[in-house]
């Protein structure tokens, strides 16, 4: 009797982190002190020298059930994207500069090329957030999960002087709200999503023309991540005063979380168009209008509210990183919440 037999592969463990290596190289900062294989990461802190009060700010999450989808049409390289992206747009909102993730992948069985593909889109996530993917984890776990499935999560750690932390608290009645919009579901909401198409693959790969697209292909896109957009309002000398990254919970949850007590979020639902897999979610599952925009992004992943005087640089800012930004809505006083309208 040996570990294999009892269903662990160490030396499938030792294949996948060398196929690994490849990708977790494009992540690389300076910054980091250790390679891949440690017992941990080391992250030089350096720069905290440079700031009156450095702050640590981070994020952890996972994927949640859209890795069904995952598993049905067999595709894993943008999954690990959502999950960065999940983790370090919470860090982004918060002011926050995302220095360093950590994976951990629990599968019912270690099949190198999958972990490796998996790993690929958590590498790619870093790249465009600019971490480091300095460690994780990959555990077998035989006859506790499946064999062809896995589960996926991180954890990431960024940095910000506290002066320049988001909290909304000089939000005042007449500040802007801005939308940055979504590449469609995201990460939340998949249980309603699964209940309202077939889970199988003849429906997933069905082709439909408001998307452009299959609903497979639709419904895997993965989440935006929005820390260069947000790092061009800063680097523009534009002061955010709030954000919200609209997630699970969508406009009804995300929105107020922003705003200190007193003020309320206008927002015009008019102000941006909606993207065709809500339109075309809504209607298959008979989902009324209110549940929507309290479950899903509806189009817009980031909020961010600014002073009227700094709307033009700051969307002309975010638009310079590569997204689409809208003037979604506007600060009023009021009881806290958000009035869709």
């Amino acid at each position: 009797m040996d570990y294999k037999s009892a269903g662990v592969d160490i030396e499938a463990g030792y294949r996948s982190v060398d196929l690994m290596k490849e990708h977790i190289k494009k992540t690389m900062r300076p910054e980091v002190l250790t390679n891949i294989g440690g017992f941990s990461g080391a992250f030089s802190m350096e720069m905290v020298k440079k700031m009156e009060k450095p702050t640590l700010v981070s994020g952890t999450d996972g994927v949640g059930t859209k890795l069904k989808l995952a598993f049905l049409l067999d595709k894993h390289d943008t999954i690990g994207i959502d999950c960065v992206a999940m983790c370090v747009n919470d860090i982004a909102c918060a002011g926050g500069e995302p220095l360093f993730f950590l994976d951990y992948i629990a599968c019912g069985k270690n099949i190198p090329e999958k972990i490796a593909e998996i790993v690929s889109g958590v590498a790619e996530g870093c790249a465009q957030a600019g971490a480091a993917l300095i460690g994780g984890e990959t555990a077998e776990h035989p006859g506790l999960m499946p064999e062809e499935e896995y589960d996926l999560a991180g954890f990431a750690v960024g940095l910000v002087d506290e002066k320049d932390l988001i909290t909304g608290a000089d939000l005042k009645a007449g500040d802007v709200i801005l939308g940055i919009a979504s590449s469609g579901v995201h990460s939340n909401g998949f249980s309603l999503v699964r209940k309202v198409f077939p889970m199988e693959k003849a429906a997933l790969e069905t082709y439909y023309e408001e998307l452009g697209g299959t609903l497979g292909e639709t419904l895997l896109t993965p989440t935006r991540i929005y820390v260069k957009a947000l790092r061009s309002v800063k680097e523009a000398g534009v002061r955010v005063k709030a954000c919200s990254h609209i997630t699970g919970g969508g406009f009804y949850e995300n929105i107020p979380r922003m705003l200190p007590e007193g003020m309320r979020a206008m927002i015009r639902k008019d102000s941006y168009p909606v993207p065709a897999i809500f339109d075309l979610l809504a209607k298959k599952g008979e989902i009324e209008e209110q549940m929507m925009y309290n479950t899903y992004n509806m189009g817009i992943g980031m909020a961010v509210a600014v002073d009227p005087a700094d709307v033009e640089k700051a969307k002309a800012a975010i638009a310079s990183s590569g997204e689409t930004v809208y003037e979604i809505g506007v600060i009023e006083a009021g009881k806290k919440g958000v009035t869709l309208c």
